[in-house]
């Protein structure tokens, strides 16, 4: 009699247990993907691609176009940076792996920071970093930046490099 009772609470737990969920990860991918945002380049983020590319002409190197979608990865990065007020490379992986599948990247590479309130000020801190400096004279095709403050008015930003 007791195993009578047990069952149908069995069956419940497993039926509970073992329920899926009806959502498809290639549906969930292609929602990501169409929610990519593009903000408005603003002034300060022009000066810095315009300063690395005077930059990397100035050694030779070929300048380096910018791409939205490389755009829309640092902007996410930088909000996020933002929102947890801290500069951070979390989640590069990620962005790594969606610039490879959707922008034809065979590398990336990114440099952050934060604090810095001009373009040259920011720029001339990452060519001081040999790091950070390797990824601006790098062998890359295409880049982009996001600069982005937080309500205290302090800057963060997130400056992705792809080779294609």
């Amino acid at each position: 009699m007791k195993s009578l009772i047990k069952l149908p609470v069995l069956v419940l737990l497993a039926v509970l247990t073992f329920s899926c969920s009806t959502d498809n990860l290639d549906d969930n991918v292609a929602a990501l993907n169409k929610t990519v945002v593009v903000p408005e380049t603003k002034t300060i983020e022009t000066q810095i691609l315009e300063l690395i590319n005077n930059h990397r002409l100035s050694m030779g190197l070929n300048p380096l176009e910018h791409m939205d979608i490389i755009k829309s990865q640092a902007y996410s990065h930088t909000e996020y940076m933002v929102e947890i007020n801290e500069v951070n490379h979390d989640n590069f992986f990620q962005r790594s792996n969606y610039l490879k599948a959707n922008a034809g990247a065979k590398y990336v590479s990114e440099n952050v920071a934060y604090g810095y309130t001009k373009a040259e000020s920011v720029v001339n801190a990452w060519l001081k970093s040999e790091s950070h400096k390797e990824n601006i004279e790098g062998d890359f095709t295409n880049f982009d930046v996001s600069a982005e403050q937080n309500s205290d008015g302090d800057w963060f930003y997130t400056n992705i490099f792809i080779r294609k």
